[in-house]
């Protein structure tokens, strides 16, 4: 066996555990069936703009020996993530704090804001929440999640609020300040250059293949390496036995437009159900760009099938009792780690993936 691992996956997860593996020694391959690496971080540079283009990617942690990891790779900027909502042509501060409530009801004060969402929550104030639906009025009341809860949700999970399960917003951020800051985080940034730079440096001397599907060529690869990090789709990985893990799907639109400034922000929600995108984004943003063009990307939730991009996991309870099946196969694999939101059927935030991959691979060497 040439190599000491096998890296299915380019993202951050096998990106970081191949970056730690090599600087002890280990000779690593990474293979993506993408045409590049990178995974979701992944960049393309046009007009000096660099795109995001699997979606915006905003690096937020409270986790300093985490942050001060990833600065070793780029320097970050001080960019904040501040989106705003807009509802049938109405714009609203996100995340929900003294400025939204102004904005919907010219509410001034804390006060008076609360005693709004107090009297609108009615008798769902104090009632566990059976759905999302329950947990949104029991946080904001009925005005705010009409407007810019209902619709975006619905479209996203293309499931009504009354089918979800009220932990996907269990912790929205509502604040009773004028904070328009998304995020409690003490470290958040863009690195300067994209996410390329992080990748890019991570795999510096790696053997890298692209457009390989590591689940179609499984035995040619399996004999190339002693153990395996395999990142990808879990139930793939055993060929779907148990069933079909649910996920939600995106596409994504992007245009250059011959103007310096579209929508004076990066990201914007639009909250209705009759507009078919949920965001757009606004690229230049991310890194204060003074560019004479500017990208912008129209992002649609979408169904997934097998064998397309799977974005989020629908984690209610049918699915996560399929990867909890699928979790106890995995003792069976002594020498493949599996690892990632894909591998795991969870959503990470790209710090607690580096977090995992760091905890996998000094478990390991």
């Amino acid at each position: 066996m040439k190599y000491d691992y096998l890296v299915v996956g380019a993202g951050l997860f096998g990106s970081v555990f191949a970056y730690e593996a090599m600087k002890s020694g280990k000779h690593c391959l990474i293979i993506d069936k993408r045409p590049q690496v990178g995974g979701n971080v992944y960049c393309e540079n046009k007009s000096g703009i660099n795109i995001h283009m699997y979606g915006a990617h905003i690096f937020h942690t409270n986790n300093r020996k985490i942050w001060s990891y990833v600065n070793q790779f780029a320097d970050f900027n001080q960019y904040i993530n501040s989106p705003l909502a807009n509802y049938k042509g109405e714009l609203y501060n996100l995340p929900f704090n003294m400025n939204t409530f102004h904005q919907m009801w010219g509410s001034r004060t804390p006060s008076e804001a609360k005693a709004i969402i107090d009297r609108q929550k009615g008798q769902s104030n104090g009632h566990v929440p059976k759905n999302l639906e329950e947990q949104a009025l029991n946080l904001v009341g009925e005005d705010i999640y009409r407007k810019l809860i209902k619709g975006y949700t619905e479209k996203q999970w293309n499931k009504d609020c009354t089918e979800l399960p009220a932990f996907i917003i269990r912790r929205l951020p509502v604040r009773y300040r004028y904070d328009n800051n998304y995020f409690n985080d003490r470290y958040q940034g863009i690195p300067i250059g994209g996410y390329n730079k992080i990748i890019g440096h991570m795999l510096l001397g790696a053997d890298i293949e692209v457009n390989a599907d590591f689940n179609k060529t499984r035995d040619f690869y399996r004999k190339m390496a002693k153990k395996i990090i395999y990142t990808g789709p879990i139930d793939e990985y055993f060929d779907y036995k148990l069933g079909e893990l649910e996920y939600r799907g995106l596409s994504f639109e992007t245009k250059c437009l011959d103007i310096e400034n579209y929508q004076g922000v990066a990201v914007t929600n639009f909250t209705d159900r009759e507009v078919p995108y949920t965001r757009v984004i606004e690229h230049k943003h991310f890194e204060f760009g003074t560019q004479p063009v500017t990208y912008v990307t129209y992002e649609y939730p979408c169904d997934y099938a097998r064998g397309q991009e799977a974005y989020y996991p629908v984690n209610d309870e049918k699915n996560q009792e399929l990867y909890n099946k699928y979790k106890v196969l995995t003792t069976d694999e002594s020498n493949v780690i599996f690892g990632g939101r894909l591998a795991e059927y969870k959503y990470y935030n790209m710090d607690q993936v580096i977090n995992s991959a760091l905890k996998a691979v000094m478990s390991d060497l």
